[in-house]
């Protein structure tokens, strides 16, 4: 209880201290202040993006993988390589994994192409334009919220319907039901069958601006040469590595490739592009850590050379503390505690301003920011790990005082 009892005097005294003197402590704390926003603004963009990457840009479903002609390119060596090597997926490769694959649940195709979408005199420059095979439906996360999917019958008859989505059904029917009513896209007429559910925006952009068509008629427009995805859904997440290696070594045996050879196609799944901007984002944290660490030891600095002004200031309180049966381990706790205390709310402090700061540019930007609890408890700790550790000389240089030189010098 006598220990806590000082622990709560010394925590009061350096609030006490902070109060009495709050431009020099705002100076003091200006460090850990910087270092604690840096670090959580950087942890927020992370999640941030984190977040939005698996719930908008991810969009393939549970336990799906693509098998497609370019992998996942981060410059432009990969591309020139991946261009002059790959073959893009063609029909009868779809249809060589449809009848040849025995571990997936599904196997579907789709191709896509950018293109304008129009009805009535009103337009839409850029629509993404999708063809697909009827179970993609069950496959994507891309869904009917009104109408249907593409069906099967569809494709058999070359039918020129369209599941358009909410962007187009906005601009191009405001304030109608488009069910049942004609939309050209690239300058040809198709039924609307349905609605899409809202995707939302990836990075400032729509991703409800697309029409979905039946794959049949879409190579019979754009014809036989268009490059493929095929779409593959394993039995389950135990699933799918066997059926991604089953998908590959027949892709390889079919594309002739010797045991030797890079593959000259590529297996992405969900996982595959999370990972890729879990390392990037990685990367960005990595360059940051440099920065944090600067303001970290800045301010931890700071906070210490304030300490020793502090025990210089009050060597006779010291004194006294000393003469009347404090030990040195009384003393040493108090300046730790306050250190600890005046690095701790420059650590709320920084924590708030980068609150502020996120909600400003999530609020002004289309960049994606959250805020984890576990950064908030970070920000705490390290800051006050900050206060402890930079407070450590100051408090051995109190406690080692002698208590009658103390009162001496001050007199």
């Amino acid at each position: 209880m006598k220990a806590l009892q000082q622990l709560k005097e010394a925590a009061l005294l350096a609030l006490h201290t902070l109060r009495e003197h709050k431009m020099r402590s705002f100076l003091t704390l200006l460090g850990i202040i910087l270092s604690v926003a840096t670090l959580i603004v950087v942890i927020a963009l992370i999640n941030g993006v984190d977040r939005y990457i698996g719930e908008r840009v991810a969009t393939l479903g549970t336990n799906v993988f693509q098998v497609t002609r370019f992998p996942l390119i981060t410059n432009a060596q990969q591309l020139v390589q991946a261009t002059r090597h790959n073959k893009i997926i063609t029909w009868e490769d779809y249809e060589y994994l449809r009848d040849n694959l025995k571990l997936p649940s599904r196997v579907g195709v789709q191709a896509s192409n950018s293109t304008r979408a129009s009805s009535n005199g009103i337009s839409i420059d850029q629509i993404t334009l999708r063809g697909v095979t009827a179970n993609m439906g069950d496959m994507a996360i891309v869904t009917p919220a009104v109408g249907r999917y593409i069906i099967d019958s569809d494709d058999a008859h070359h039918s020129q319907v369209a599941m358009i989505g909410p962007d187009v059904a906005d601009k191009l029917f405001p304030g109608l039901d488009p069910l049942g009513r004609t939309v050209e896209i690239d300058g040809r007429p198709f039924t609307v069958i349905g609605v899409g559910k809202p995707l939302g925006t990836a990075f400032g952009n729509s991703q409800d601006a697309y029409a979905y068509i039946p794959i049949e008629t879409f190579i019979e427009i754009y014809g036989s040469k268009v490059a493929l995805t095929v779409i593959v859904e394993a039995r389950g997440s135990d699933w799918m590595d066997r059926t991604q290696e089953e998908a590959r070594l027949l892709m390889r045996a079919r594309r002739h490739l010797k045991q030797t050879e890079d593959d000259t196609f590529a297996i992405l799944g969900s996982d595959a592009l999370l990972d890729l901007f879990r390392n990037l984002t990685g990367s960005i944290a990595s360059a940051m850590v440099g920065i944090v660490s600067i303001f970290v030891v800045i301010g931890g600095v700071v906070i210490m050379n304030v300490m020793l002004a502090s025990v210089t200031e009050r060597t006779r309180e010291i004194g006294m503390r000393k003469s009347i049966g404090a030990t040195r381990t009384n003393i040493l706790m108090q300046f730790l505690v306050e250190s600890s205390v005046l690095s701790g709310v420059g650590g709320i402090l920084g924590l708030i301003l980068a609150w502020l700061l996120a909600e400003l540019v999530e609020a002004t930007t289309s960049v994606p920011m959250l805020i984890p609890l576990s950064a908030v408890a970070l920000a705490i700790v390290v800051s006050t790990l900050v206060g402890l550790f930079f407070g450590i000389y100051p408090a051995q240089k109190a406690s080692k005082l002698n208590p009658i030189e103390a009162m001496r010098q001050e007199s």
